[in-house]
């Protein structure tokens, strides 16, 4: 509804499966070479993201990929397959290492990064690989390869004019959600601030196309399509600073985002947490990344670089969470 149809779909959705299709434990944890625990952690999320994996696992890009020299998705594919069925309790994650100046042009080895930053670099690259042998693919199009069919939903921005009341939509494809956690001690308050309307007036008004002059308006928010995964960013660290809000925001086991759609009466739509990522420490410039997440056998772990232990699902709720990631 107010977006145009794709002409191309470039992956069926029907074969995208949300349930992990083999069970296994845990796989290897990831050796740190000298501050990359912001990669170890973002890719221990992705590799325990189902529908990701069971298509990684199938080895399907690889079979089909034509692309020449760097792609996100056979790297990416190596490397999920690597750490599944590894024999040994840690391994080196060579494959992206390898990449790291190519998924991030601003990246630099040695340097602590932050861990949103390079989990979207990582994702955008991902997208670019499916693109890659398609060109001139209108927007709508563009959204379906497999990544965005995961990561991706569209948001909708609804301007309403104070004078006439007419209505103005735009669309944007998002593939992660960053949430103000200022006044929110919890993720529903901050999804409530979210979608809470935004008054444009003065300096910040509308200019409205049937008035024909600057008005005083409301801008408002909602998730226009839903993704299969959420990616939510509770944004804590200040972009001038570097400062870090360090506060608890709690977070749930399983969220209904329903409340927080264009179209917010309707059927519930359930996701359940799978991955936690965190950050210990101060600021951005310094400090320690980390995960929780939930293996194919159902079972929580910490993966901490090389370390991956057992734990259980309250230690995972109860951490001053950066990224949260759930399925629907």
């Amino acid at each position: 509804e107010g977006m145009a149809p794709p002409k191309r779909i470039l992956f069926p959705p029907e074969k995208i499966c949300m349930v992990w299709q083999q069970r296994h434990s845990a796989g290897a944890g990831l050796f740190n070479v000298g501050n990359t625990c912001f990669l170890n952690a973002v890719l221990q999320c992705l590799t325990y993201t189902p529908p990701l994996a069971n298509y990684l696992l199938s080895r399907e890009h690889s079979q089909a990929c034509h692309q020449q020299g760097f792609c996100m998705m056979c790297i990416m594919e190596a490397h999920v397959n690597k750490v599944l069925h590894s024999p040994v309790s840690a391994i080196l994650p060579l494959a992206v290492l390898k990449v790291f100046r190519r998924i991030g042009e601003h990246f630099q080895p040695g340097r602590e990064e932050d861990a949103h930053d390079f989990l979207c670099c990582t994702v955008n690259a991902m997208q670019r690989a499916c693109l890659s042998a398609s060109s001139n693919l209108d927007i709508s199009s563009q959204s379906t390869t497999i990544v965005h069919q995961i990561f991706g939903g569209f948001l909708r921005s609804r301007v309403t004019c104070f004078s006439c009341k007419a209505v103005s939509d735009s669309y944007e494809a998002f593939l992660d959600v960053p949430l103000d956690i200022k006044k929110a001690s919890s993720l529903t308050a901050a999804l409530e601030d979210f979608v809470t309307p935004e008054h444009l007036d003065g300096e910040n008004c509308f200019k409205c196309n049937k008035c024909k002059k600057n008005v005083a308006a409301s801008k408002r928010f909602t998730v226009h399509c839903a993704p299969r995964v959420l990616t939510l960013c509770l944004k804590r660290f200040d972009c001038f600073t570097g400062g870090k809000i360090s506060k608890v925001v709690e977070y749930p086991e399983y969220l209904d985002l329903r409340p927080y759609m264009s179209q917010a009466d309707g059927e519930p739509l359930h996701y359940s947490l799978y991955a936690v990522l965190v950050h210990s420490g101060v600021s951005c410039h310094g400090g320690h990344y980390f995960c929780y997440t939930k293996a194919s056998n159902g079972l929580w772990y910490q993966m901490d670089d090389e370390s991956v232990e057992l734990c259980c699902i309250d230690t995972a709720l109860r951490q001053q969470a950066y990224l949260l990631f759930y399925a629907r």
